[in-house]
Formats: structure tokens, C-alpha cells, sequence
């Protein structure tokens, strides 16, 4: 495959904070329409690695390349690089004070400078896609948790990325809210849209990833489709991490 057809390049990537070394050699290529999954324990790098993807997070050393534009520290770059990339947090990341809908035409009218009228129709057919769409007068507080994170979603798509990071999106929420965000998510993969995912919802995973990365103390200790990744772990590290996150 020609590095063009990768959406994501990441070349021995490594991190630090003052002294402590957060991610090691950390190579990773997504292709085109991938679904990646991330797992690992608290503390292994995951969280820090898809934050590195749209500098979030700035790296000391290596390369990180999003289509064909390479990360680097200058911010015009950076920016024309989240504009391909939209990404949901644990914390919805809501403006409280504002609608539902507001709060999705907001970047497309002062980012891109889409005119308010076609903002409100494309907020309203991802509010449909995200089956909330009777909810686009109300304000974040008078939604569930599990609402207001399908809000971050689409919040998302209306910018149209080409890349969809997921830091723990259901870490927040209350079990019976999390299958409602997943299924959404799990709608999303058919689109064909390339997605890396940190999550501990390890269902998900087998049911929509391509590939699972199991991280531990900053660095990739193997990674597998989702058959061979949790019916054969190669490591005895990922071995015990399965025996005890599928035993809960």
C-alpha cells in the first residue's frame, strides 16, 4: 500500500513528561476506512496517543503524518489538520449556555463560515442520525449523559472529517446509557468512516474493529484483528489484561 492511501502515519513517536516517558516507539499506520480499536491499562499511553494524532498532545520525537500533511508545531498546519479531524472526549465538551443546536452550528459558521441556514440543515440531519433530533431546542443539562455524548458526535460530523478519534467516550457514562452511544459509533464504522477508538468496551471492539492495539507503559505490545486478538493474545501481558477486563 502506497503511503498515500494511509490516513494516519505514525513513526517512532515518543513522549515525554519532564522525565517521565509516556509513549516509546510508537509506530502505527491507519488505513483509509480502518476501524482501530486502543485498549490497555490506566496509565499505558493510550489517551496520550490519539491526542498526539491532532496535537493535542505535542510529541518530542518522530513523525506524524494525517493524509498528507505531516504534524508539525506550526499552528496554520495544525489547524488545517483538525479540519480533517473531529474528535470525541470523555466530557462532552458542551456550551452549556447554548441549544443543541447552536452548540452544533457554532464551528461550522465561525470556523468555516457556513452559511447559518445550511449549518442548521446539516446539524439537523446528524441530530436525526444520531436520534436525538427532537432534542435540538433543549440545552445540554436537560439531556442524559448518554444524549449529550451522541451531541459530541455529531457536534463532530458536522465539521465533515475524514478521521474520527474517540478518547473513552462511555467512561463517563452510566452502564445503561453506554450501549446507546456504542450502537451509534457502531453505525458510523459501516459508514466507512476511519476511526481509532480508546475504549474498555471490549464488545465493541470484537463487533466493529478492524484491528486491536493492546498498549502497556507507553509502548504497542500487540495488535491483531479482533478474532485472533482476544481467541489467541501472543503475549502474556495482553493474556492477563483479557483475563481480568473479561472476567468484570
Amino acid at each position: 500500500m502506497s503511503e498515500q492511501e494511509y490516513m494516519i502515519q505514525m513513526k517512532d513517536v515518543n513522549k515525554w513528561y519532564g522525565d517521565f516517558h509516556v509513549l516509546k516507539d510508537i509506530n502505527l499506520n491507519v488505513k483509509k476506512g480502518e476501524r482501530i480499536v486502543i485498549c490497555g491499562p490506566s496509565g499505558s499511553g493510550k489517551s496520550t496517543t490519539i491526542r498526539c494524532m491532532n496535537r493535542l498532545e505535542a510529541f518530542q520525537e518522530g513523525n506524524i503524518t494525517i493524509g498528507k500533511l505531516e504534524l508539525t508545531e506550526d499552528v496554520k498546519r495544525i489547524q488545517e489538520v483538525r479540519r480533517h479531524v473531529g474528535m470525541v472526549f470523555q466530557h462532552f465538551n458542551l456550551f452549556p449556555h447554548l441549544s443543541i443546536l447552536e452548540n452544533l452550528i457554532l464551528s461550522p459558521t465561525w470556523v468555516r463560515g457556513t452559511p447559518r441556514k445550511e449549518a442548521i440543515k446539516t446539524a439537523m440531519h446528524f441530530l436525526d442520525r444520531v436520534k436525538i433530533a427532537d432534542q435540538a431546542d433543549k440545552y445540554p443539562n436537560q439531556l442524559s449523559g448518554g444524549q449529550q455524548q451522541r451531541v459530541a458526535i455529531a457536534r463532530c460530523l458536522c465539521m465533515n472529517p475524514e478521521i474520527m478519534l474517540f478518547d473513552e467516550p462511555t467512561s463517563a457514562l452510566d452502564p445503561e446509557m453506554i450501549g446507546e452511544v456504542l450502537d451509534v459509533m457502531s453505525e458510523l464504522a459501516d459508514d466507512g468512516i476511519t476511526m481509532v477508538c480508546v475504549t474498555h468496551e471490549m464488545g465493541f471492539a470484537k463487533k466493529v474493529a478492524d484491528r486491536v492495539i493492546f498498549m502497556d507503559a507507553g509502548q504497542i505490545v500487540e495488535e491483531n484483528t479482533p478474532h485472533e486478538f482476544f481467541d489467541n493474545p501472543q503475549s502474556d501481558r495482553l493474556k492477563m489484561f483479557l483475563e481480568q477486563i473479561l472476567d468484570h
